[in-house]
């Protein structure tokens, strides 16, 4: 099955972010100097009034945010996922989370794909940092669809909500028949033998991998974790059920992040082997999308090869 193409996340993002606008007054976008990349400067050219321009000054950014949300403003920060959640955690943690604020954080260029921009603008523990939040969702869609639903729910959330996107289109994995809900999975592919869980533009990677593997007589029931926290511990319990062997794919840290998720719940519920496929305890770099998707094991074919290896381990 072929993947029709998407727009990316990000431009997504800041056509939805615009289009709520005007029906909603009470949405602002602030950002940290970053728009013409995290295509937050499409609400700017549309909402020049309701945008503001924090420059680069992250805890300032969430700081004024905090406030505005005090007042009833619904706040957009939009900013590079390394500088929010690194750079202005603090911020995060005392301003927005601990009094549970209707702020939303959108960390942009998330994971190992940002453009070339270099390893300190790269972060891959976002999400075991923000799930481990208290008070705080995470969601992480998949492709454009997900990605516009996302920020409709984050809106529509009275609450802290953190939304990872990446840099680069994405193939639609979703149509417009699609429902996202926050704090449930979502059955890509039914199968038989193995269950792979993938969260972010990782599950288009892993369907295209289960798509190959079903040539080889490798049937994977593939489902997808969009929402971090809340966990849907129900639907992954019964989808870990459905094989007995589960593995899981993601494009940040293994430690902490979806594979961590997934393995807690599962100690708990339902205790089987989770092999955890990602980005192990590592820094990132730049290069070419597909190389470093390559180097670092999670394009489509490696995907594809973690899971061809986990498998007949299990079965050998």
């Amino acid at each position: 099955m072929t993947l029709a193409p998407g727009k990316a996340p990000r431009v997504a993002f800041g056509e939805t972010v615009a289009e709520l606008c005007k029906t909603d007054p009470r949405i602002v976008v602030l950002d940290g100097d970053l728009g013409s990349s995290t295509r937050a400067d499409i609400f700017e050219n549309a909402f020049p009034d309701r945008f503001f321009q924090m420059g680069i000054a992250e805890q300032n950014l969430l700081g004024a945010a905090a406030g505005m949300a005090t007042v009833g403003f619904v706040p957009f920060v939009s900013t590079f996922a390394a500088f929010a959640v690194a750079r202005a955690l603090d911020s995060i943690r005392v301003l927005i989370a601990q009094p549970r604020l209707n702020v939303k954080v959108v960390g942009g260029y998330s994971g190992l794909l940002a453009g070339m921009t270099g390893k300190t603008h790269l972060v891959f523990d976002d999400l075991a940092i923000m799930r481990a939040m208290p008070k705080m969702v995470v969601i992480a869609p998949a492709d454009e669809e997900e990605t516009r639903q996302a920020v409709r729910a984050a809106a529509a959330y009275d609450g802290p909500v953190y939304l990872r996107l990446t840099r680069q289109a994405s193939p639609l994995l979703f149509d417009a028949s699609y429902r996202f809900e926050i704090g449930r999975v979502t059955v890509v592919r039914p199968g038989r033998d193995v269950t792979v869980f993938a969260t972010g533009t990782q599950t288009v990677r892993a369907f295209q991998a289960a798509e190959a593997l079903a040539a080889e007589g490798i049937d994977v029931h593939l489902v997808h974790v969009p929402t971090l926290k809340p966990l849907d511990a129900d639907g992954i319990v019964e989808a870990a059920q459905a094989t007995g062997f589960v593995i899981t794919s993601e494009e940040g840290s293994i430690i902490g992040g979806l594979g961590g998720a997934v393995a807690e719940v599962l100690a708990d519920r339902f205790p089987v082997t989770v092999k955890r496929h990602g980005l192990a305890d590592i820094f990132g770099e730049s290069g070419p999308d597909d190389l470093l998707l390559e180097k670092f094991g999670i394009s489509a074919a490696k995907t594809a090869e973690a899971i061809r290896a986990f498998v007949n381990a299990r079965r050998a």
